[in-house]
């Protein structure tokens, strides 16, 4: 039994040192010279005194940000990746919430260090890297301390109040992930993983740790492809890549580009997507040029460890359909409570098992509120994650995401599920993506829609087929782009906000 995530990578290090565990446009670095990396880097965080503490890692995508995650592991601290392309004011809002001791950067960012880096020490990796001999004797002793509850990273989210929350996951769960995955999904040192999601995403994470478990290889595919994807294809077939575990939105631009046209990648076996809604027509694209892949939607927050649930596509679906999110993986389960936390036919999808995170870092309200005593079992302490998403199980007995809590609204003596318009707008031939607010104010709906072209005719024509008239849109926005948050999810709040400004 696995307690900590460093024996994946030891374990593949020592059965076949010399495969490629990780690749970028630079090159690739086997298990043995990734393993040397992380070791030397965390032999430095552990001369330094780092330990059981936050290490910020603010650095470019490639291999060796992967060495300086390892690194940090190696010393006993966990890591926090942050996208050093982010806003300053959201790097340090972040860097505020994890107070970090150290940060890892390259020397090409020093200037950047230099306005964002009050009290924490910046440390490059080039000098972390430089040659000095590993201490094993000091790793061996932190080694002998650790628990597999112990912290192995932080991720954020967006938070209510605009002041995101950093999620913490332990090694245990980090550990069942990538053992529910590779049993549910028979993942083999065979595959070749092509990752696409950021690093401070955690769609990020299934690969890593399931090229790690597996002792398989991972592909960083650059960032480039997905704004100019010609080549995608291409790519993908000279890696040989296996498997994609991409934020729905990525398939959405390859469709919505036609990057498939003239060549599609021959040795994809595994489609698996997650973050958004995907429209059923990007499926269809899909399935068109790779109709021998299997296709998985998978459903969950970063609190429970990038996913709970899966539904593997089994039948076919017609636009305006929604896909379910299926079943629980094996140790983990899915609670319906309504507002009386009882058990209900729809409801809040609450979450139970060794996936849960261990909470919000320096946030113990949040963390309280969000992560509770399960309702159903009063006789022992056992904490469920409240995901603030309503779902219900269809007459196949597969679990279906039907809105967001806060996404419902009441208009016209009507309960409105705002994903509902946006699943019937996405059907409509020509729409990239949509998105609704609600003006409680005015109670009117305004629908945010992006396309090469005004489409209104077209989406209330669709509409008048397959909605009620309550509820229809009262302004409608083309858009040629939608803004995206980081991770290329809709950016809602900055569209709720736009809408504001719009109105004064």
């Amino acid at each position: 039994m696995h307690c900590n995530i460093l024996e994946y990578l030891e374990e593949a290090e020592a059965s076949h040192p010399q495969k490629a565990a990780f690749g970028d446009t630079s090159g690739e670095a086997t298990y043995q010279a990734f393993g040397q990396m992380a070791r030397q880097i965390g032999s430095r965080l552990a001369a330094l005194g780092a330990y059981g503490e936050p290490v910020a890692i603010l650095m470019e995508k490639d291999v060796k940000n992967l060495a300086a995650f390892f690194g940090a592991v190696y010393s006993g601290c966990f890591y926090v990746p942050i996208d050093k392309t982010l806003p300053k004011g959201r790097i340090r809002t972040i860097l505020s919430v994890v107070k970090p001791r150290f940060v890892i950067l390259g020397k090409g960012d020093a200037a950047l260090a230099e306005g964002l880096l009050a009290e924490a020490t910046a440390l490059f990796l080039e000098d972390l890297l430089s040659p000095a001999p590993i201490c094993e004797e000091r790793l061996r002793q932190i080694r002998e301390s650790h628990l597999d509850t112990n912290p192995l990273y932080m991720m954020f989210t967006s938070g209510s109040t605009g002041v995101p929350k950093g999620v913490l996951v332990s090694h245990k769960s980090v550990i069942d992930m990538a053992e529910q995955f590779t049993r549910t999904f028979h993942f083999t040192g065979e595959d070749v993983f092509a990752n696409q999601a950021p690093f401070d995403f955690d769609v990020s994470v299934k690969d890593i740790y399931l090229t790690l478990r597996n002792g398989a290889t991972m592909q960083i595919v650059p960032k480039g492809m997905f704004v100019l994807p010609k080549n995608l294809a291409r790519y993908l077939n000279e890696k040989k890549a296996t498997t994609l575990i991409w934020a729905a939105s990525a398939l959405s631009v390859v469709s919505t580009l036609d990057a498939f046209k003239e060549e599609a990648p021959a040795s994809l076996r595994r489609v698996m997507f997650s973050g958004e809604v995907l429209p059923i027509r990007v499926l269809h694209y899909w399935q068109k040029h790779l109709g021998n892949a299997q296709y998985v939607n998978l459903y969950g927050p970063t609190e429970i460890t990038c996913n709970c649930t899966y539904y593997i596509v089994d039948r076919e679906f017609a636009p305006g359909e929604i896909l379910p999110i299926g079943k629980p993986f094996p140790n983990t389960e899915i609670l319906l409570l309504d507002s009386e936390d009882k058990p209900a036919g729809v409801g809040e999808i609450c979450v139970r098992g060794s996936c849960l995170a261990l909470g919000y870092y320096h946030n113990l309200e949040a963390t309280q509120k969000a992560f509770c005593q399960n309702p159903l079992q009063g006789g022992y302490p056992e904490l469920i994650y409240r995901t603030g998403d309503m779902g219900f199980y269809n007459e196949r007995g597969e679990l279906v995401f039907q809105s967001r809590k806060d996404y419902q609204i009441k208009r016209m003596g009507h309960r409105i599920e705002l994903f509902e318009i946006e699943a019937a707008v996405n059907a409509v031939d020509g729409v990239d993506r949509c998105c609704c607010i609600y003006d409680q104010d005015k109670e009117k709906i305004i629908l945010f829609y992006q396309a090469k072209e005004a489409l209104e005719a077209d989406i209330l024509r669709y509409l008048q087929q397959n909605l009620p008239k309550y509820m229809f849109p009262n302004l409608f926005q083309h858009m040629e782009r939608l803004p995206e948050n980081s991770h290329g999810k809709i950016d809602r709040r900055r569209l709720e906000q736009e809408y504001r400004e719009q109105k004064q």
